[in-house]
């Protein structure tokens, strides 16, 4: 029976457990695949010593020493970051190793010179980790959904900005509180801002809108914003009105024009986006032969992201053995056939929206700001008005009609250099239910 050889770089959480999956499922994978993956070396430089189950692994502290071997077939790189992780793919695939990785920043910002240097030396990139865990996003795009033209994806992305969310709403806990408490149960990093400012979900937006829309699509053409400045008061209103609060990502395929955006969303609480809770995903395509579909499940961990790791390590496997590496293209479309397309610019955006302003209890106010919204053809649909609350100061809760982003920027512009206005006006965007 022919023998695969991997080589491990990174025995951090995700590394380890993908190593435990390889040793825990080693005759499951030999019976599923016919050959016998063997685990031949990790690289860390803070592991002194492997578990002693892993017999036969050697452990080193140079990653040179598995890219540089010439028995080893296949190299994951789990260290993260976009420097060195960068350097060591490279360098495995000039030596001709195919590579797999859980890297969604580095994919962001690096894909396409990872993947036209792979596809030179003819080896494989397995990253089907990189976005949602383990759930099979990737696979899913790139074979199951291959014949249908997406026609959009929206996701909750990160579990940290999720479970935030979903405490508050469930506890009416205010934000930095819930942040608190997330880091010291381990679900956010001592910085959040990759996951509260939205730019980690942005990260997993710009790969799977390369391999949905077959497009060149960049980290900094997405229009990200995070959930930082949401108060259990605005939570309270969403309910109110039948919406829950999610950091969501959103991509609408107009065929000229392609969304691509990231920020808090009011979605219809009878949307299945609006019921993933807690530290989980939710990923919702549509495609124009399935039309909706949605995968669900853990988007992070240790264990979920090793299965996630080990899934493309067998894919890999079995084309080595059969002889037919690339048979399935990395980005679900042919290389020649990936290419720019226009990114719809914010202000061009379409969708109703819900404002809470700040403002002195004065008399006319309302009416003043009713004026403002209407001068840039902003209608409202609904109005809540609530009594004080703290310092003379109200809040008014308006729900809109659809109306044009940059208008809405322009009007609130005017609305915030208001001498009654006593803080910055909270917007957020609200979902249009495809299924109503």
């Amino acid at each position: 029976m022919k023998e695969i050889k991997v080589g491990l770089i990174g025995f951090g959480t995700v590394g380890s457990g993908t190593a435990q999956v390889l040793f825990e499922q080693k005759e499951r994978l030999k019976k599923r695949t016919g050959t016998s993956i063997v685990l031949k070396k990790i690289a860390d430089i803070c592991t002194k010593s492997l578990p002693d189950h892993f017999t036969g692994t050697e452990l080193t502290a140079d990653a040179a020493e598995i890219i540089n071997d010439p028995d080893i077939d296949i190299v994951i790189e789990l260290i993260g970051g976009t420097t060195l992780a960068k350097k060591f793919i490279l360098d495995a695939i000039a030596n001709g190793k195919h590579v797999v990785t859980a890297n969604k920043a580095l994919l962001s910002l690096h894909g396409m010179e990872i993947f036209t240097a792979a596809a030179a030396k003819n080896v494989e990139i397995g990253f089907e980790a990189s976005v949602g865990g383990g759930i099979p996003l990737i696979k899913s795009l790139k074979e199951g959904l291959v014949a249908n033209k997406i026609l959009s994806i929206m996701g909750i992305m990160n579990g940290t900005g999720n479970y935030i969310l979903t405490q508050m709403t469930d506890h009416g806990t205010d934000f930095h509180d819930v942040l608190k408490d997330a880091q010291k149960k381990g679900y956010a990093e001592a910085d959040p801002t990759y996951d509260v400012e939205g730019i980690d979900t942005a990260h997993k937006l710009v790969i799977l809108m390369t391999m949905a829309y077959g497009m060149d699509v960049r980290l900094e053409d997405i229009s990200c914003e995070g959930i930082t400045r949401i108060e259990p008061i605005d939570i309270q209103f969403a309910e109110e009105f039948g919406y829950r609060i999610k950091l969501l990502a959103i991509s609408r395929n107009h065929d000229d024009h392609v969304e691509a955006r990231v920020h808090p969303t009011m979605v219809p609480e009878k949307h299945m986006l609006a019921n993933i809770n807690g530290a989980y995903n939710g990923f919702y395509f549509t495609g124009d032969m399935v039309d909706n579909i949605m995968l669900y499940g853990q988007g992070a961990g240790k264990m979920p992201t090793g299965s996630a790791v080990v899934a493309d390590v067998v894919d890999i496997a079995r084309n080595i053995t059969h002889n037919c590496i690339n048979r399935v293209p990395s980005l679900s479309y042919m290389a020649d056939q990936i290419a720019p397309r226009r990114i719809t610019p914010m202000e061009e955006l379409r969708c109703p929206y819900y404002f809470r302003f700040s403002t002195l209890d004065k008399p006319g106010v309302l009416s003043r700001i009713s004026g403002i919204l209407g001068q840039h053809d902003i209608s409202i649909e609904s109005v809540i008005q609530k009594g004080r609350e703290r310092k003379g100061t109200v809040p008014i809760v308006m729900r809109t009609y659809e109306a044009n982003e940059a208008s809405v920027c322009h009007a609130l512009k005017e609305i915030n250099a208001m001498e009654t206005t006593t803080a910055e006006t909270v917007k957020i965007r609200i979902l249009v239910d495809d299924e109503e």
